[in-house]
């Protein structure tokens, strides 16, 4: 990565049927998305690179140091906000992601667990404009929610947890009901395309990788547009803000 390359980050899409829903947090009014419902994600830890994961990871030769690191840390950043845990077995422990005040290999170490990395799957990939003052390089993966396990977050960095329709959520959105940045509201339309978890899921696998990386650009009005190529498979390719 140059020096001008934007971070990499990872955001992890939890899904549930009966109804179809997924999984979405609120930041709090400070920092990032300052108030945005996003699914939950964050920026890559060097951590997540590390070969130290190899004897907790049950997939970890099938995927290259990048996936890995790319995976390890959507299903980290998730278990940080909603204490939520995807794509674990063994140890027999509760995931209460923050609440415990481990890191999140520590608390994979300390509870006997191993990942499993496919659990998750691709589904889109999205880079901030480069016109943008803060940038992200970010991999968007979907995966069933585990059963049994509650969302709680911190009330600090994430102030709620709820699950929606992704069609219900978009139209909010696009209401102005609720904050949400295009990436966000592109892929859950994206999920609304579907009926179910494993619609969702066959859809991904059938979808050639496709980076997105949005322009923007001025209409007749001189308002600003957002444009991403037909060829990245959404049903929006403008869209003003």
């Amino acid at each position: 990565m140059t020096d001008d390359a934007p971070p990499a980050s990872s955001t992890l899409l939890l899904l549930r049927d009966d109804p179809f829903e997924v999984l979405m947090v609120r930041r709090n009014s400070r920092g990032s998305f300052a108030s945005s419902l996003v699914f939950p994600g964050g920026a890559i830890d060097p951590d997540d690179k590390g070969d130290e994961w190899a004897p907790f990871v049950e997939d970890f030769v099938d995927f290259g140091v990048e996936e890995r690191a790319r995976r390890i840390g959507a299903i980290r950043e998730t278990w940080e906000e909603t204490s939520i845990l995807v794509g674990a077995s063994g140890g027999g422990v509760e995931p209460e992601g923050q609440l415990t005040g481990l890191s999140f290999r520590e608390f994979v170490v300390q509870s006997g667990l191993r990942l499993r990395l496919g659990a998750l799957t691709s589904l889109a990939h999205w880079i901030t404009p480069v016109s943008e003052p803060r940038r992200f390089d970010t991999r968007f993966f979907v995966a069933p929610a585990p059963d049994g396990q509650l969302a709680v977050t911190d009330g600090i960095e994430i102030v709620g947890a709820t699950w929606v329709s992704p069609a219900e959520a978009a139209a909010a959105a696009r209401r102005g009901e609720s904050p949400i940045i295009f990436p966000t509201l592109m892929n859950l339309d994206r999920l609304a395309e579907s009926d179910g978890v494993e619609g969702v899921i066959a859809a991904a696998l059938a979808r050639p990788p496709f980076t997105v990386q949005p322009v923007f650009e001025l209409d007749a009005s001189g308002a600003r547009v957002i444009v991403i190529p037909a060829e990245a498979g959404y049903a929006v390719t403008r869209y003003s803000p």
